[in-house]
């Protein structure tokens, strides 16, 4: 049927999202899903919001929502925007505010949604390398620009910028958007949310997938200046007006209302994540210092797409990237303590006869 596509969509090369095998009893660690799950109150708050009223439109302003996120993070609603995901909100992001004359500016390894939503709005972009330890270079971005975005933490190695380069990126940045994506920020980096009141030019986006264990509900949001929110919405109310479902906005905001759980679970992980860092460490693996809720590791001896395969063979699921800089490392979710001992003894069995240790 190709011949009946638009010229753009034969130009396109869509995002690989990661796998989600349907069989069973795989101990699944490809696609950094929170490995407990969503708060009691998220829950509840779901189930008394299931009746007949599913029959009526949500509110299309998630309302409810934006006042939860406002509320707990010192915000007024119009500094708010929340959709379909963070990927939704992310696209609306480069069709708002980064069409313009020149590229925009995002590091060589990164998160690889960026180069298709450049495809897909024709947006023209340059990649800024990372450094030798993968680090961001705030120094390499002091260039014309019609913006700039990177996850923070990085994906997919997890590194973290501290958030006064951040700021000092701003500083030098004051003629276009600069988006800090903070898909993995609650686990171990610094929010830029608190910059938004004083660079009116810098946009957070988040997601409520990882943290917060609501990957199945697709929530994401973003906040800044109210003149950034308002593109966004002028894009959303061109495309979709109401891009979050009943359950999606009352289960998102109640999980905003349960701040013991949220912190129990995050110190779960990230105590979880040194634990396993150790563990491969013992195998031989070398991993990038990560504040995510994965890890990004390689053995100098094996060939990681190997080792993939081979914890496969193990019902053990890993992400590889066949990518220029990063084809040797796996990156890696943490699991529950359970699922990282399965991990690890996988790995054993794989590296030891084969002379790994």
């Amino acid at each position: 049927m190709s011949r009946f596509w638009s010229p753009l969509v034969s130009r396109l090369s869509p995002y690989v999202p990661g796998e989600q095998p349907k069989i069973a009893n795989l101990t699944k660690l490809n696609t950094n899903e929170n490995p407990y799950g969503p708060s009691p109150k998220v829950l509840e708050a779901i189930r008394a919001e299931v009746g007949d009223r599913l029959r009526l439109y949500p509110d299309p302003e998630g309302t409810a929502l934006k006042q939860a996120i406002a509320s707990y993070h010192g915000l007024q609603t119009n500094q708010v925007f929340v959709g379909n995901g963070s990927d939704e909100v992310l696209a609306f992001i480069f069709q708002a505010l980064f069409q313009h004359n020149e590229p925009i500016l995002f590091p060589d390894v990164t998160y690889s949604f960026y180069p298709v939503y450049c495809g897909l709005y024709e947006i023209d972009y340059r990649l800024i390398p990372l450094a030798e330890d993968f680090s961001i270079r705030i120094a390499d971005y002091a260039q014309p620009n019609g913006g700039i975005i990177f996850p923070n933490p990085n994906a997919p190695t997890g590194r973290a910028l501290a958030l006064a380069e951040i700021e000092a990126l701003l500083q030098a940045n004051t003629d276009s958007v600069v988006v800090i994506d903070e898909a993995y920020v609650d686990f171990g980096a610094e929010s830029a949310i608190p910059l938004v009141n004083r660079y009116p030019n810098l946009l957070v986006s988040q997601t409520l997938s990882k943290s917060r264990s609501l990957a199945g509900l697709r929530v994401g949001f973003a906040v800044g200046h109210p003149e950034l929110i308002e593109a966004l919405i002028r894009v959303k109310d061109s495309f979709n007006s109401y891009p979050l479902d009943r359950l999606a906005i009352v289960g998102a905001a109640a999980s905003f209302a349960d701040e013991p759980y949220f912190q129990q679970t995050r110190q779960a992980v990230m105590a979880s994540r040194e634990a396993l860092v150790a563990e491969m460490a013992k195998l031989g693996f070398e991993t990038i210092p990560s504040a995510a809720n994965f890890i990004f590791s390689r053995h100098p001896a094996q060939d990681a797409a190997k080792i993939a395969a081979s914890l496969r063979e193990r019902g053990v699921i890993v992400r590889h990237f066949r990518k220029p800089r990063i084809d040797q490392y796996l990156r890696i979710t943490v699991g529950t303590p359970a699922q990282n001992a399965t991990l690890i003894a996988a790995l054993a069995e794989i590296l030891v006869p084969a002379g790994g240790l």
